[in-house]
């Protein structure tokens, strides 16, 4: 993490303090920041109108974000005065629920302008992500009133505007040697394509007008319905046409030949940046990469034993092809694999209480992956709840291929995704009370997935692993996140190609082919996100053994889930010093 001027143990002294009655001159300071956070966060909401509609804020559901170059230049300038304004405040000032406020809101500012000068921003999409996709926006929102039906329709006859700024970040990408590698970039003419239909009334973007809800007229439904395929007609299918030859002749043979952030300009300082700000520390690529084979080793052996314990009689290798070949471990179909998932989720809910004080009241849903996204993403992942609770966060799983998704893997992945993992912590910060807008919302990543991958060991804790195969996938899943830490690095720090990065998988993963390839790709395509996940969840390991140690008899495991829960998503060394102030009140 990067020194903001002040050590994070001067900011936070003691939490104590955050109780006592403000002065006079503090309240004052406070109530400063407190309005510059309120006025910022509605400058967040009105330039990133998708992001607010994801979060359940219908003032800007007609609109796109400006991604014009003009758009983000000023965007920048707006952050950089923001900065310098941010370092005429006097932390020592507030109490230590507001000093806590100012750090993370400042940390956040400063990385955005470390970030810039990279100019990552000129990579819009991936083969997992972008404007290919942005149909799935309305998979998000509700449309139960002619208004939200005629926001979409504004969206849709906005969208040719959108695709060529889109495009112009893209050429611009070109230009600079700014762009991603072949090899992933492969994957989306066919995700285009899939948006170039020959009526619109089967585009995706129509999804929303094929059933209206009962209190919206007929006549209003017709004239909806005509508006909307006339804007699909005259622009987003065109918009597309334009966007698969722009992509197709330009931009893909302009790709990157090999893969790795190496190859970009100034790429060793970009990854390096990425490193830090992804895993909130200030590991280098190869301190994490020393990292990575440790743990790599280490859950190895644990993964050997439980060959033995089956009575495999073969070689390690031998038995991870053979839990990828056993068709007893897969189901058939999607329908199958669905209930399945439905089926754990069930079983593990109740079992919460044991470990937790404080649960969330925004509840969770499952849902399948969009068909045409499936192919190219992975397993499952989390979309978070609107911000006013009117939509629950979802766990979505991919039923493409269910003869490649192992029933082993399936109890870990859905303590990541829902409880006690994603759902259970951002569903906790959404509803946070008595803080800035920002905190609820804050996903500084290694604390994010670092919590999801601590809350799939706890599932030993909730009835789960029961059969030992489901512990391999246990520890398969973290196995997955170890190695991520040495190919991550190893590609885009150490130079390895994609073929070394799918090898060392094979070689200690039981994850199918299509997984590994599909994670493979993701790293290629998302330069150092990867790391955050285990590098989390080994200091939440370590600040619980450290407290479990220091406390004995005394130790509660639900009052320290309280701890690390409490505040939200935080740096690690934040959330360090959060349990070691715990600790001092407890001993």
């Amino acid at each position: 993490m990067r020194v903001l001027g002040l050590s994070i143990l001067a900011l936070l002294l003691t939490m104590t303090a955050a109780a006592q009655d403000k002065p006079a001159a503090e309240l004052s300071l406070a109530q400063q920041l407190n309005d510059l956070y309120a006025a910022e966060w509605e400058t967040t909401l009105r330039e990133a109108p998708t992001f607010a509609s994801h979060l359940g804020d219908l003032r800007y559901n007609d609109r796109w974000t400006d991604v014009s170059l003009d758009a983000i230049a000023r965007r920048h300038t707006h952050q950089k005065e923001l900065l310098a304004k941010l370092n005429t405040f006097d932390p020592g000032k507030l109490t230590a629920s507001d000093r806590l406020n100012y750090l993370l809101f400042k940390h956040q500012t400063a990385t955005d302008v470390e970030e810039y000068p990279f100019r990552w921003w000129l990579v819009p999409l991936n083969q997992r992500e972008g404007i290919q996709d942005e149909n799935s926006l309305a998979d998000s929102l509700r449309f139960d009133k002619v208004q939200d039906h005629e926001d979409w329709i504004g969206r849709l006859r906005a969208f040719p505007a959108y695709m060529d700024q889109t495009i112009e970040l893209m050429r611009r990408g070109i230009k600079e040697r700014i762009v991603q590698p072949k090899i992933v970039m492969r994957r989306v003419p066919d995700q285009i394509r899939r948006q170039i239909v020959e009526q619109p009334e089967e585009s995706l973007y129509y999804k929303p007008l094929k059933k209206f809800p009962s209190e919206i007229a007929p006549a209003d439904q017709e004239r909806l319905k005509g508006a909307a395929a006339v804007a699909i007609k005259d622009g987003v299918i065109p918009a597309y046409r334009k966007f698969h030859a722009f992509f197709t002749e330009e931009y893909l043979p302009a790709c990157l030949d090999q893969v790795g952030a190496w190859q970009l300009p100034r790429g060793e300082e970009f990854y390096a940046l990425r490193c830090r700000v992804f895993t909130t520390t200030r590991l280098t690529p190869d301190e994490i990469h020393a990292i990575g084979l440790a743990e790599v080793a280490r859950i190895r052996a644990e993964m050997e034993a439980i060959q033995k314990k089956v009575g495999f009689q073969g070689t390690f290798q031998q038995f991870l092809e053979s839990l990828r070949t056993d068709k007893r471990h897969y189901y058939e179909t999607p329908e199958e694999l669905l209930n399945g998932y439905l089926s754990l989720c069930k079983r593990i809910d109740p079992q919460l209480t044991k470990l937790f004080r404080k649960l969330p009241r925004i509840p969770y849903g499952l849902e399948p992956i969009p068909q045409h996204m499936a192919p190219d993403t992975t397993a499952a992942y989390y979309r978070q709840p609107a911000a006013d609770g009117s939509r629950a966060g979802t766990y979505f799983v991919n039923l493409y291929r269910p003869e490649m998704r192992p029933k082993y893997e399936m109890e870990a992945l859905s303590l990541h995704e829902s409880v006690p993992g994603h759902h259970l912590q951002i569903a906790l910060a959404t509803e946070l009370e008595n803080v800035p807008q920002f905190r609820k919302f804050t996903g500084f990543t290694a604390y994010v997935e670092g919590w999801a991958l601590y809350a799939e060991r706890l599932g030993e804790d909730l009835g789960c692993y029961e059969d030992p195969y489901s512990k391999f996938g246990q520890l398969t899943y973290e196995m997955w996140r170890a190695v991520r830490l040495v190919v991550d690095t190893g590609m885009h720090h150490k130079h390895w190609t994609r073929e070394q990065a799918i090898a060392v998988f094979k070689e200690n993963t039981a994850k199918t082919d299509l997984d590994i390839v599909n994670e493979v790709d993701r790293y290629i395509a998302w330069p150092g996100q990867a790391l955050a996940y285990k590098i989390g969840e080994l200091k939440i390991r370590e600040l619980r053994a450290k407290s479990e140690k220091q406390l004995g008899e005394k130790f509660d495991i639900r009052e320290f889930h309280d701890v690390v829960l409490r505040n939200g998503a935080v740096p690690l060394d934040v959330l360090e010093q959060l349990v070691e102030e715990w600790l001092k009140e407890k001993t």
